[in-house]
């Protein structure tokens, strides 16, 4: 990238209101338009993806060891040379917060701007990359048929609230400088694909909050302006808006923030994993884990990143998530050498399951972004871009596993064919287990039948297979009573096994236990 004459970087800061390291930033209103070279914008682009590789591998070591916990001060995260390099040759799956985004931008450079959701679908459903929850539900959905919204809709997805869309989102803020209600037009339609409510909100934020750090260098403006784009009325906007207001409340103790957020916001009803565990993907409140180190870093790329980890959980994905935010609010080269020092050895590599690499998103995304400011009455003219910029608004109200709250799990731990009913009372049942058999290409075929009305026959792919179901069978909205399940094992062979390890029942209300 070339230098910039700093009277030049500071004539532009201060058009764009845009502070320099130390300095206390402006409080403003977005402004209408704004302009800058394409050198900057290219800077803050290639800043976004940058930050959300290092974010990602700083975290890597401790991702999801502390649950339901901070990790301590004295638990030393580093950054050692070639940390970056290691992951990428022995564990390239770290990276799915990039290479999923990677799979959506690809589609773009090939379709364009406009391309059908049902064609991004597909590339993503039949890549060989590895997913996990809310992304492997919906690949084996997209592959059975189940198209978007359908896929990652909490009907037909048991981890429609978990994390996997807030943390592919990227390229939507990315794509979408100082525009975050284009970056919400992006999460409608490829959001849906993965995520419902909660889950889909979570990307919906963060999409916006990249689009705000290109045109602010107010990390408390770019978090309340994001927020704008979240229905006031969901559990998201309210677990955010109270991480707002208790930074407030104690500006100088991130610790009793992330308290106050883990006594109200730590029950997680959806993800099958995570019920009735520590263990806790939910969008909302790893999102609140990512603001928790955006406010209190204030601006400071190690402070942020570090809080973000220490909060727990996903404890990779949220300093990813706050370290490209902050990236593109810095720009790539105001990130401190200290962390870039890392990525010029990998950034002609191709990311594991992709034919793209860091330089190569650099300018691809770059040439998306122009086509999407000029798409929306922004204009170039010679090396100025000026952005028409927007005022975020909130995307539709919608909330998943509404009027659903999980009251038992019941260990099964047994083969189908050991088994040949299942009751439970309530209006819900999730049954987790796997398929094994020496033949990896076997996929077994179950029907399940409640209260002898058949109402799925499943195709279960071995648990080695990217094609398989996380969950092996599930069912939301029933009447409110006893129930009797049921399961016949259509092509039955005696090397396989089909394990439930247990079920998870859900009722309209909570189970709590009261004394007499």
């Amino acid at each position: 990238m070339n230098n910039i004459k700093p009277l030049l970087v500071l004539s532009l800061l201060l058009l764009l209101n845009i502070s320099y390291a130390g300095q206390p930033p402006q409080k403003v209103n977005p402004p209408k338009r704004v302009t800058l070279s394409k050198e900057i914008l290219g800077d803050k682009i290639k800043g976004g993806w940058a930050g959300q590789t290092i974010g990602c591998t700083f975290g890597g070591p401790v991702e999801f060891l502390y649950n339901g916990t901070i990790i301590q001060d004295y638990t030393p995260i580093t950054w050692p040379d070639g940390a970056i390099k290691k992951y990428f040759d022995t564990f390239p799956g770290l990276y799915d917060d990039v290479y999923m985004d990677l799979t959506f931008v690809n589609v773009f450079e090939r379709l364009g701007l406009d391309a059908p959701v049902d064609s991004i679908a597909m590339a993503f459903a039949h890549s060989k990359y590895p997913l996990w929850h809310a992304n492997q539900s919906a690949r084996y959905n997209i592959l059975h048929g189940i198209m978007p919204p359908a896929s990652g809709n909490w009907i037909n997805n048991p981890h429609a609230d978990d994390i996997d869309y807030q943390i592919e989102a990227d390229y939507a803020g990315l794509m979408s400088p100082g525009m975050p209600n284009t970056a919400s037009e992006f999460s409608d339609k490829i959001g849906h694909i993965i995520s419902s409510g909660d889950g889909w909100y979570g990307g919906v934020f963060v999409g916006a909050m990249y689009s705000m750090a290109f045109v602010s260098s107010d990390v408390e403006f770019i978090v309340s302006e994001g927020l704008k784009t979240i229905p006031s009325k969901s559990s998201f906007y309210q677990c955010i808006s109270d991480v707002i207001g208790w930074h407030k409340r104690y500006p100088n103790d991130w610790k009793q923030t992330w308290f106050e957020c883990q006594k109200k916001w730590s029950q997680d009803y959806g993800c099958p994993d995570g019920v009735f565990t520590c263990f806790d993907i939910d969008a909302k409140i790893n999102s609140a884990y990512v603001v928790i180190g955006m406010l209190y870093g204030k601006g400071d790329f190690f402070k942020t990143i570090d809080i973000a980890a220490r909060c727990g959980q996903d404890a990779d994905c949220n300093p990813a998530t706050a370290a490209g935010i902050l990236g593109t609010m810095l720009g790539y080269n105001q990130i401190p050498e200290y962390f870039r020092k890392n990525l010029p050895e990998v950034e002609n590599l191709k990311f594991a399951y992709t034919n793209l690499s860091l330089n190569d998103i650099y300018q691809l995304s770059l040439k998306q972004a122009l086509q999407v400011i000029v798409k929306n009455r922004g204009s170039i003219q010679n090396n100025n871009i000026t952005i028409a910029c927007q005022l975020p608004l909130p995307v539709k109200l919608e909330q998943s596993f509404e009027g659903h709250f999980p009251i038992e799990k019941i260990v099964i731990n047994q083969s189908v064919n050991q088994f040949s009913k299942f009751e439970f009372d309530g209006i819900g049942i999730v049954f987790r287990g796997y398929v094994e058999c020496p033949d990896k290409e076997f996929v077994a075929r179950i029907e399940m039948a409640i209260d002898d009305l058949t109402l799925e026959s499943a195709f279960l792919p071995v648990a080695s297979s990217v094609a398989h179901r996380n969950d092996l069978f599930w069912k939301y909205k029933l009447k409110k009573g006893k129930h009797v399940v049921k399961f016949k094992w259509i092509n039955s062979r005696n090397d396989a096994i089909i394990h439930f390890s247990d079920a998870i029942v859900y009722s309209n209300g909570l189970n709590l236990i009261t004394k007499n």
